[in-house]
Order: C-alpha cells, then sequence, then structure tokens
C-alpha cells in the first residue's frame, strides 16, 4: 500500500506529501481568523469579489447573452478577476487602464491587420510580425518611465496582449472585426460590474487609509515625546506611556512605499466624503517625508534611553530637567493636537503655539548649557553624552515645526474648515465636540480654540 513502508525502509510519496501538508492546514483557521481580525474589510472585499463573479457569470446561464458574446463571454469573468482590488482607486485604476488599452490596442490590432492583408499572402506574415515587434518593444520600453510605470504599467501591459491577441488571431480567422468588438463589449461589461460593486458595496477608499495612515503617524511620534521626557529622568509612573507605545514610531521608518502606493491609488478615486475633487494628495507624501525625518531623530533619542551609562550628570540634571521635559510635553501636545485636527479635517489652529513654547524651552536649555561649566564634570563621555541630547532635541523641533507648517498648508489647500457650534447647544454635547479642533468667533456662537469652550456674545464685534 501507498501508506505503508516498502521493502527497503522509505515511505510513499502520499505520506511524505501529507506529513508536510497536515501542519500548514491545521494553522490555517488560526491564520484565516488573525487576518479577518486585523482589518475584518478583507472578508467584506472576498465576498464582494464572489459577488461580482456571480453576477457577470449569468452571461453563460442565459443563452441568448452567450449567443451574442459567444466564448468572448469569458473574458467579462477573467476581467472581474483581474481588475478587482482592494481599495476603489485601485479597481478605478486597473479598470481604466484596461478600458483604454483595450479599446487602443483592439483599433492597432485591427488596422496592423488592414494594413498586412495589403501586402498578400507573402508580405503579410512579414508585415504583422514587423508590427508586433515595433509595437510590442516600444511599449515595453515605455513602462520603464517613472510615471508611466506608477500609474499605467497594467495598461501597458494589457495593450500589449490584447494587440497581439487581436493581430495575429486574424491571420487565421477572417471576422477579425467581430473578434475584436465581442471582446472589448465583454471587458466592458466585466469593468462595469466590477466598478459597480466596488463603489456601491462598502466601498475602501484609499485616499481615506491615506489620510489617517499620515494622521496616525503624527499620532506616534507624539506618543513617543510623551514618554520620553518621563523615562528619560527615571519618573515612570503607573499609567504612563508604556515602552511597547512608544516603539510605535519605528512602523513610520517603513511607510514610505505603503503612502507612495496609497497616493497612487487616491488620485483615481472620485470625490467622497470631505475629499473633494482634485484632492491635494501629494502634500501626503511631503507629510510624510517629514514624518520619517522625525522619526530618524527619535531612533537616535531612543538610543539615549538605552545608555545608561551615560546618564545626565547630577550637577546638571536639576537645571535642564524641567526644560527638557517641557520640550517634550510641548511637542507632544503640539503633535496631538495636530494629528487630531488632521483626522477632524480642521485647520490646526493651536499646534503652532505648542511648538513655540518648545522652541523657547529649548533656547532656555541652550542657555543654561552655555553657562554651564564642563570643568565641574570629570566624564568626558558625560559632556558629549549631554550636548549630543540637547543637539537632537533642537534639531527634532525644527523637524516638528516643518510637520506642522506642511500640514497648514495641506488644510489650506484642500479647504478644511473650523466646525462652528451654536451657542445653543448642551454643555455635554460641547464637551463631545471639543475634540473638533479650534473656531472663528462670530456672532451668537461658540467657539473651541485649544480646547476650551469661549462664548462670544450678540454685542460683541467679529
Amino acid at each position: 500500500m501507498a501508506t505503508e513502508k516498502n521493502s527497503d525502509g522509505y515511505e510513499g510519496l502520499l505520506p511524505l506529501c501529507l506529513r508536510w501538508v497536515k501542519p500548514v492546514f491545521a494553522k490555517l483557521p488560526a491564520m484565516a481568523v488573525k487576518l479577518a481580525k486585523d482589518d475584518p474589510r478583507r472578508v467584506v472585499h472576498a465576498l464582494k469579489v464572489g459577488l461580482a463573479i456571480t453576477l457577470v457569470s449569468f452571461f453563460y446561464y442565459f443563452k441568448p447573452l452567450y449567443d451574442g458574446f459567444g466564448t468572448s463571454t469569458m473574458w467579462a469573468i477573467v476581467t472581474v478577476i483581474v481588475v478587482f482590488e482592494f481599495s476603489v482607486g485601485g479597481t478605478l485604476g486597473r479598470g481604466l487602464n484596461r478600458v483604454m488599452a483595450t479599446f487602443l490596442a483592439g483599433a492597432l490590432g485591427f488596422g496592423a491587420h488592414y494594413l498586412a492583408s495589403l501586402g498578400g499572402e507573402t508580405g503579410r506574415p512579414i508585415m504583422l510580425g514587423l508590427f508586433v515587434f515595433v509595437l510590442g518593444g516600444i511599449s515595453t520600453f515605455i513602462r520603464f518611465f517613472p510615471k508611466i510605470k506608477a500609474r499605467y504599467d497594467y495598461g501597458m501591459l494589457i495593450f500589449i496582449l490584447t494587440f497581439c491577441m487581436v493581430s495575429l488571431s486574424g491571420y487565421r480567422d477572417d471576422e477579425i472585426a467581430k473578434l475584436a468588438i465581442s471582446r472589448i463589449l465583454t471587458i466592458l461589461i466585466g469593468c462595469c460590474f466590477t466598478v459597480i460593486v466596488c463603489i456601491f458595496v462598502r466601498p475602501v477608499w484609499a485616499g481615506t487609509d491615506l489620510h489617517y495612515l499620515v494622521a496616525t503617524n503624527i499620532q506616534s511620534l507624539a506618543i513617543f515625546f510623551e514618554g520620553f521626557g518621563v523615562e528619560y529622568f527615571g519618573l515612570s509612573k503607573e499609567g504612563e506611556v508604556s515602552k511597547t507605545d512608544m516603539q510605535k514610531y519605528r512602523t513610520i521608518l517603513n511607510s514610505k512605499s505603503n503612502e507612495e502606493s496609497l497616493t497612487n491609488l487616491a488620485r483615481w478615486e472620485p470625490r467622497h466624503g470631505k475629499f473633494r475633487y482634485r484632492h491635494p494628495w501629494k502634500q501626503y507624501l511631503v507629510i510624510g517625508s517629514l514624518n520619517r525625518e522625525c522619526a530618524y531623530r527619535l531612533e537616535v533619542l531612543n538610543g539615549c534611553l538605552k545608555a545608561n551609562q551615560f546618564q545626565m550628570p547630577s550637577q546638571v540634571h536639576g537645571q535642564f530637567q524641567e526644560e527638557c521635559r517641557k520640550i517634550c510635553s510641548e511637542s507632544s501636545r503640539g503633535l496631538r493636537e495636530l494629528s487630531l485636527a488632521l483626522r477632524k479635517m480642521v485647520p490646526p489652529l493651536t499646534a503652532k503655539a505648542h511648538i513655540e513654547k518648545a522652541k523657547i524651552a529649548a533656547e532656555n536649555l541652550k542657555s543654561h548649557l552655555e553657562e554651564w561649566r564642563f570643568e565641574e564634570v570629570n566624564n568626558a563621555m558625560e559632556i558629549v553624552h549631554v550636548i549630543s541630547l540637547t543637539s537632537l532635541l533642537f534639531d527634532t523641533i525644527c523637524c516638528i515645526e516643518k510637520i506642522v507648517d506642511s500640514v497648514q498648508k495641506l488644510a489650506s489647500m484642500a479647504g478644511f474648515k473650523a466646525v462652528e457650534v451654536q451657542s445653543g447647544v448642551a454643555p455635554q454635547q460641547q464637551n463631545d465636540l471639543q475634540d473638533e479642533g479650534s473656531l472663528q468667533p462670530c456672532h451668537g456662537t461658540t467657539i473651541l480654540l485649544a480646547h476650551h469652550v469661549i462664548t462670544i456674545d450678540e454685542e460683541t464685534p467679529c
């Protein structure tokens, strides 16, 4: 039997395969549950793809529809499978690429077939081979252009495939026009079903994911600063930021490819929610780049926490402690305000004030450093440690200020508007709205500024 050892003592192929496959299948349920819990939208996406394929497959079930397109009906199903992406931007990008490439390649393929037919039986295969060589080579080379590769790489691939299939199929099939038209129509039908299901059934917007990714990265920077000032001076208490949360900034270091991918997908998406047409998606790349610059500096600051043998000297511990903690706390508050304003899509009116306070504390720290007598410290490494720490804090504040300016520029470009609350709202409602951002004063309204509720009387001029 195949499940028993043979006369030489070796197991059969089937038992070996089962022994290798069994652990893999045993882990599948746990892996599936973890994937679904990490992002429940993955389950919805799988169901959406199944729904779109089922709807398109009805062209096979109904004979009148099948007779109209014939075997080309399969291209509608293939289109759904290859075009349906996780986000709306990805689906629209692939769908438009496929439709445009199919139309253009179909027309050129039909033209190549017509021109080749003028060469007679002898010149026809030579001319077809020449057309395929020239267009295939040029299209492949164009795919190396960065901008083309970022947005139209899939379209160029489909263009080469469709042109070759249409032009070469015409060499053996006289009904080349009918073949090209039926193929174009079935692909168009598949794209339409895909886009309808993707947009109208629990859509996933790449622009929204990019927006909240950048806001979350800014929040991670704020969390590190919140814990660094306390952790460095050994004053950690229960309820403070944990070390695990402080290390979340490291995810920013590898976020460039994800941000660029989401930006390219978001540019395909139509207006949705608060994201208007021609939303400044490229500005998110600027903010993301500044976030990574700041995260690299935090990586060095994190090394200061691990360098226990070179802690700040006791002679200057008290002098610098207050300024260092103030720099960290104000930077954390400013970044939190920035992240919150970005999430709520309101102008970050109060973040700049916190950064200014951090800069004032940094200037005070610099003054203390200039007045400090270095000869009072015997260990030269302690001096280096103090100077490097203060230099890093100065540099980091400058980087944070650039982040604030870039977010303010995004708010201006995207037209973020402050939230206005009428003066008759209940106190509980005011408390719920305090995180919505800052408001401009006007007659008879309540404004929210720096998390404080201020009421403007009717007689007060705007």
